[in-house]
């Protein structure tokens, strides 16, 4: 406050001592004043609210310059030349009076006759001002002039709506943040690359930054509302500085509250097992995001199930993201753009979970010139390919294989795995046509095929299976749709063949066809409106056991199949109250059929569910609805902008999920099945409270960005099962579950700095996840009926990622990991009954495994940055889990020779070297 209230006194004493002293002399303007220990960009706009003079220069060229000098009736240039005398800054001004500051020997003192003045195409934002088509030597620094000359009065304000695109590509920039440092005011780019900002009338430096890309200004002189179409370049090398920057304020300026995002160029940094970016080991960073162990298939947002969060790949919903038993995500980095996590509620627009979504961005081909890039490492080796195919299609091909069976030779229990083999592929094919400015069709797919087994007899596959078609319309510069159709498949096989007579096949499979409608129309610059639907219909087969072979005399045995359609409408709106408060109020409506054929028990009234409690069956045909739900659910969030550093959010989201995972396992694998909602398993709810706090710190020339977030969430209708349950080829899969409900609440800690050589964050979370049996259910009450810890409820977790740069082409990155050991059941006593040994239980999840604790460390070297270099090469190399500590993975019991011992299974019990070579041309 101090800082602010000086240079508030400072500005002052400058506007009085250089009012009335710019003149000329004999025709030539002078400047007098005094400028005491001023910044350049304080000096440049008093010289240039009184002159005709006009400055141009790079921010990072004069940010650390101080002025200190004392002018009266002297000429521009003499002032100049104090100023930089002992720098490596000079200046060159034109006869415009432009004066352009640089570090250049020479510099051109004039430019082509016209050259600002050439015939831009038009584009679908009316009387939007492109400059696609100029050198991009002087975008930075050409004027544009935004509005019109004649204009009543260059008093008051105007808005300024444009669109940034990437100079790489062509395609929008989601999240760019635009700011203007003199009146601190900013805006963020929507899902278009659009955005709004309001300024004073007169002239401005807009700052444009993003992740991975180029920090790039516009000189603007805003006469009145009007619009500008930008375009940013990827960064080569590694600028934090934007990283932070852009981060930082769209943090504090966002609505939304717990949205994650990461770049691409951010995962690369972080250490991962076998030099693999990866999608969900990068988000495991976050605080509030946990697993319940090392290659655990899934992730738990703030205490919900690994089921609860919805995985989406350019709209297309992925139900398993590992492949390997979770040694990799499903998402080749290659073809990733960006990340984003919602977890503290999601917008409207999402449905279909209780917990978070993760919303993966997907690369699209590029428009002007063909690329490629892969990678080798000791497991996986990947290769992509993008370019234009004519004037106005685009493609995108990338694949993914590993040959890992030789890391399984190298376990020590060689004898009992010499048969074992593992291996998995991905494929993605995007395909984006361009029609016109205001349409645009594009085509994504994925494909991928898991097989492994660990005993010859035994074989295990599981793969995904999406393809969508999406098709981009935009009516004008305010209203724009998109819809999109698409199938979504998940599916795994066992086959077993110990003996010809055991021989069997057992296989599951879920399919989903997608229809989505989305609109965004920005009313005015207060409202911004989205309106949608979404269809989804859900075809499962549950369960299906086959013999294998003519000779095998297993029966078969197959669980009826499952339909169901899903429908939901919503509207939302993001509502700029004033300059500090912004709300952002939706609503989701959701019908859901679970529909025929079926058939199904019938129980008698007040008793559980179970053999002896039937009544009938009831038989339905084909489609024919069985039972319905319908509810609303609310999702309200607002920010509240204390100062141009702080602000503080609040958030209330209700959600619904009509589909279930059933596993009776603590991490999620590979052969678990789904179960729709249908008369006597409920739709899963939940609703969240959460408040956040947000400071942006300055310490010794640092910015350091820190933040606070409490949650409250609570849950009905969960699953949980009873003692024994049967969850594979289960008919009666009612008999076995109970109703539960649940709790979660915490608190969440991160200090993040990402400017300067050393960078990182520190996070801590504290948080309680619990379930107990509901009231409602007639059947047993585990624990008593008493609230229980969850299977992956994990109280304190700290994650500290540090990296430091060497070089441009060098920087090293170590991690800590430390959480809470998750809940276990263990033995505690045996008894005798009935002249049998038994062994007695404690209470459900009553006692914890031994802590988790790991550090990783990384280091990541490019080649060359030199643009006109055929191909670019980097090694990314590294030890995963340093200290080599066998961190437990599950606790279990198993008797041997009539006693009942203990054994811990451990994942990564050593530390693991890797090395990967990554090219890009």
């Amino acid at each position: 406050m101090r800082n602010h209230l000086l240079r508030l006194i400072l500005c002052g004493m400058l506007a009085l001592v250089t009012q009335h002293t710019f003149g000329q002399d004999q025709g030539k303007e002078t400047i007098s004043g005094l400028f005491p220990g001023v910044r350049f960009s304080q000096f440049v706009s008093a010289v240039e609210s009184k002159t005709s003079y006009r400055f141009f220069y790079k921010d990072e060229d004069v940010d650390s310059l101080s002025i200190n000098v004392s002018a009266k009736d002297n000429e521009l240039e003499d002032v100049l030349d104090l100023i930089f005398e002992q720098t490596a800054l000079r200046y060159t001004i034109d006869g415009q009076q432009r004066v352009f500051i640089h570090t250049e020997e020479k510099f051109p003192t004039s430019l082509a006759s016209g050259y600002f003045e050439r015939d831009i195409p038009g584009d679908s934002m009316q009387d939007m001002q492109d400059e696609r088509y100029l050198d991009r030597a002087y975008t930075s620094n050409k004027l544009w002039t935004i509005g019109h000359e004649d204009e009543a009065s260059r008093q008051g304000t105007a808005t300024l709506r444009g669109k940034v695109i990437s100079l790489k590509n062509g395609e929008p920039i989601i999240g760019a943040v635009l700011f203007e440092k003199q009146n601190y005011t900013r805006a963020v780019t929507d899902e278009k690359g659009q955005f709004s900002i309001t300024l004073p009338k007169g002239r401005h430096t807009i700052h444009i930054q993003h992740l991975g890309q180029f920090q790039e200004q516009r000189q603007v002189e805003l006469l009145g509302d009007g619009s500008l179409l930008m375009q940013i370049d990827e960064s080569i090398v590694s600028l934090d500085e934007i990283i932070v920057s852009s981060d930082r304020l769209s943090n504090i300026n966002r609505t939304e509250m717990g949205v994650e995002t990461m770049s691409i160029a951010s995962m690369k940094r972080l250490p991962s097992v076998m030099g693999e970016v990866d999608v969900i080991k990068s988000i495991l960073t976050l605080p509030g995001v946990k697993t319940v162990g090392e290659s655990s298939v899934g992730f738990n947002v703030r205490g919900g199930a690994a089921d609860q969060n919805l995985i989406l790949l350019n709209d297309a919903t992925i139900y398993n993201p590992s492949h390997l038993f979770g040694f990799f995500s499903s998402f080749n980095g290659d073809m990733v753009d960006e990340v984003a996590l919602h977890k503290a509620g999601m917008p409207a627009q999402y449905g279909d979970r209780l917990s978070s979504v993760l919303d993966v961005k997907g690369k699209y081909g590029n428009r002007e010139k063909f690329h490629g890039q892969g990678g080798i490492g000791l497991l996986t080796s990947r290769l992509t390919f993008d370019g234009p195919i004519g004037d106005k299609t685009t493609f995108l091909v990338s694949g993914r294989a590993t040959y890992s069976d030789w890391l399984l030779d190298l376990v020590n229990e060689k004898s009992d795995l010499n048969a074992a083999g593992a291996s998995f592929y991905d494929l993605n094919l995007n395909l984006k046509h361009y029609f016109d400015d205001q349409n645009e069709l594009s085509f994504s797919s994925y494909w991928s095929q898991d097989d492994f087994n660990f005993v010859e007899d035994t074989v295990f596959n599981y793969s995904n299976r999406n393809a969508n078609l999406k098709w981009k319309h935009y009516f004008n510069d305010r209203l724009e749709s998109e819809f999109i159709v698409g199938v979504d498949q998940y599916k795994f096989g066992i086959e077993g063949y110990e003996n010809e007579l055991n021989a069997y096949r057992f296989d599951f499979d879920i399919e989903q066809y997608n229809l989505k409608a989305r609109f965004t129309y920005d009313y005015n610059d207060q409202h911004s409106l989205y309106f949608g639907m979404e269809n989804i219909y859900y075809k499962m087969n549950p369960g299906n056991k086959q013999p294998l072979t003519g000779q095998s005399i297993i029966l078969p045995e197959t669980v009826n199949e499952e339909r169901a359609m899903e429908t939901a409408f919503y509207l939302g709106d993001r509502f700029e109250i004033n300059d500090k408060l912004t709300t952002d109020i939706g609503v989701r409506y959701v019908f859901y059929h679970f529909l025929g054929p079926n058939q199904l028990y019938t129980y008698a009234d007040g008793l559980a569910k179970s053999e002896s409690t039937i009544t009938g069956e009831e038989t339905y045909d084909n489609n024919e609805v069985i039972s319905s739900y319908s509810a609303p659910e609310i999702r309200i969030s607002g920010r509240y902008i204390i100062d141009n550093f702080t602000s503080i959010k609040a958030g209330y989201h209700t959600t619904r999920q009509y589909i279930h995972l059933l596993s009776n396992t603590s991490s999620a694998t590979p052969t678990d099945t789904w179960k729709l909602s249908d008369p006597y398993i409920r739709p899963q709810q939940g609703n969240q409270f959460s408040l956040g706090f947000y400071k942006d710190l300055i310490w010794k020339e640092d910015k350091i960005e820190a933040s606070v977030e409490v949650y409250y969430r609570g849950l009905k209708n969960l699953i949980d099962y009873r003692s024994g349950a049967e969850l594979l080829l289960n008919n009666d899969i009612e008999q076995d579950v109970l109703n539960t409900d649940g709790r979660a609440y915490g608190v969440e800690f991160q200090v993040k700095k990402s400017m300067g050589k050393l960078n990182g964050w520190l996070s801590y979370t504290y948080s309680k996840s619990e379930l107990q049996t509901s009231s409602d259910e007639l059947a047993e009450k585990i624990n008593g009926g008493s609230w229980y810890p969850s299977n992956f409820d994990q109280p304190h977790a700290v994650m500290l990622a540090v990296n430091y740069e060497l070089s441009k082409r060098a920087n090293v990155s170590l991690n800590t990991n430390y959480s809470t050991g998750r809940p276990i059941t263990l033995p505690v006593a045996k008894f005798y009954y009935n002249g049998a040994e038994q062994v007695y239980f404690s209470d459900r999840n009553a006692y914890r495994i031994p802590d988790y604790f790991r550090i990783d460390l990384a280091m990541n070297l490019e080649g060359s940055h030199k643009v006109n270099k055929p191909a670019h090469a980097s090694w990314s190399l590294g030890v995963y889990n340093l200290l080599g500590r066998s961190n437990p993975y599950s606790v279990y019991f198993t008797p041997v020779n009539g006693t009942l011992r203990g054994y811990q299974l451990s994942i990564y019990a050593q530390p693991i070297p890797y090395i990967t070579y990554n090219f890009k041309f």
